[in-house]
């Protein structure tokens, strides 16, 4: 399988990101989302990225034009149908990703791989509400997508060799390095990350340490770049508290009970950096505890 053009569907912070590496190895982009106002947002994103790797000399000017170039934008989802490999990246709910496949399904061309850029959801389930789960896979990008270098690669049950060893090329042209993951509860970053960050949480909910002593613990400590709990602000609560609730549903095991803080903190709609607070106030200079 050759792959020229490729859809994503949602322009947020996963779906931009993963636009602007595509873009910026040579592919043809079709970057889809329901709100125009995301995919200017997108743009300027991509845009401000490249011109951060310009100041750095990363890139020349020719290289941002190209990569800008090969990026179209769209607010049709079947737009996207005669592209070579679609990678959905809309919001971690699986019944959304199922509409999205089902309504993207009549539209395809029979060569065009699907994918899932997931964080934990199943990858063989996805794939059953599809017309070709041998051509469905998992492709789980890291956040930031243009700096971070590893992508999960999981294999549905469903998942044929042909179309797992074209995804490990299209990684490769990317420039980026493949971890290959069985299809069970959140793969193998977040099955192991994400517990990590929940009893952070759980070391905050108990009175153990507040949240400038648990980060700090952890980065002098156990030599982390982020504290567990500027990490989940980062990841978003709502995301965290999703893959809690997968891993906590897919093995029904007490270990994974997501804590009733991270719980309330979601209730109350503060998910983090992109609301401007979480276990951070980000509404000043420098981000301040919230306890």
């Amino acid at each position: 399988m050759t792959i020229q053009t490729v859809g994503i569907v949602g322009a947020g912070q996963m779906g931009n990101g993963i636009a602007h590496v595509f873009a910026q190895a040579g592919y043809d982009v079709v970057l889809n989302d329901i709100n125009q106002d995301s995919l200017d947002k997108a743009l300027a994103t991509i845009g401000k990225n490249l011109d951060r790797m310009l100041s750095k000399g990363k890139i020349t000017e020719a290289d941002k034009a190209a990569t800008l170039g090969h990026i179209k934008t769209t607010l049709v989802l079947t737009d996207l149908g005669q592209t070579d490999l679609v990678i959905e990246a809309a919001t971690e709910r699986e019944a959304v990703k199922s509409q999205i496949f089902e309504t993207l399904v009549p539209h395809l061309k029979p060569t065009t791989i699907l994918a899932s850029n997931t964080s934990s959801i199943s990858i063989t389930r996805l794939a059953a509400r599809t017309d070709r789960p041998a051509k469905f896979m998992g492709v789980h990008f890291m956040n930031p997508v243009p700096v971070m270098k590893l992508v999960e690669l999981i294999r549905g049950i469903a998942t044929d060799d042909e179309t797992y060893t074209t995804m490990l090329e299209v990684v490769g042209k990317l420039g980026k390095t493949a971890a290959s993951a069985h299809d069970f509860p959140a793969f193998i970053v977040n099955r192991i990350l994400v517990p990590m960050i929940n009893e952070a949480i759980y070391t905050l909910y108990e009175g153990v340490g507040d949240v400038t002593s648990i980060d700090m613990a952890m980065k002098l400590g156990a030599n982390h770049p982020m504290g567990p709990l500027e990490l989940a602000d980062f990841i978003g609560l709502d995301t965290c508290f999703a893959i809690m609730n997968v891993l906590y549903d897919g093995f029904n095991d007490s270990k994974y009970r997501p804590c009733p803080l991270l719980a309330k903190y979601v209730e109350a709609g503060w998910l983090g950096r992109k609301t401007g607070r979480g276990f951070y106030d980000y509404s000043g200079e420098t981000p301040v505890p919230t306890r």
